[in-house]
């Protein structure tokens, strides 16, 4: 998932898709051609605060929901997820074992699984998906441990997150709101087979 993607899936669940929204994006209007500019920014911080708004008013913890989609396939790891209110607040969880993935809708007051799953195989993701969970294999850490890391070092609670490559590095980039805020937190996870040595 790109960190775009990532960013965009929150934002843009919010119902103003038009805003092409990021979480710490910013712009400084420097003449009259720039409004357009400014006004997507009023937007986009007008959908962020709506966001915020709901989230803080669910029952469900995105880590809860990580755990829920995961037990519906036995050894099953998630590959990304993201909270979203274009309707009733859900959580969209993607899980992935060997060549199978599935996509499934978290209620976010209840835990209850809402849609109906989508099942697919990896060959038919995008070159970017494929690749990002591809590289869930060489990776020891868990998506729940990034997001139980990335909460505590931002203060706040996680509503997205999964696995990206950005620079050449493997990263879980995990998006926390922390007080009227968006956070991204980047981690880069141990590879597997990777011990450290330091340890005496």
């Amino acid at each position: 998932m790109s960190k775009k993607k990532l960013l965009a899936i929150i934002v843009l669940s919010a119902t103003l898709a038009a805003t092409g929204a990021r979480a710490d994006f910013t712009h400084s209007p420097l003449d009259a051609t720039n409004r357009g500019v400014a006004a997507q920014g009023d937007a986009e911080e007008a959908v962020i605060r709506r966001l915020l708004e709901q989230f803080r008013t669910i029952k469900i913890p995105l880590s809860q929901a990580v755990a829920i989609a995961e037990h519906l396939h036995d050894g099953s790891r998630t590959a990304d997820v993201s909270f979203e209110i274009s309707g009733p607040a859900i959580y969209r969880v993607r899980t992935v074992r060997n060549e199978r993935i599935w996509e499934n809708v978290i209620d976010a007051n209840t835990g209850s699984v809402t849609e109906k799953e989508i099942s697919s195989s990896l060959s038919e993701l995008d070159r970017e998906d494929l690749g990002n969970i591809t590289a869930l294999k060489s990776v020891k850490q868990e998506l729940s441990d990034a997001v139980r890391i990335a909460e505590k070092a931002a203060s706040g609670s996680a509503l997205a997150g999964g696995l990206m490559k950005q620079d050449g590095k493997l990263n879980f980039a995990v998006v926390i709101a922390s007080g009227d805020r968006l956070k991204e937190v980047m981690l880069e996870p141990p590879k597997v087979g990777k011990e450290k040595s330091d340890r005496h």
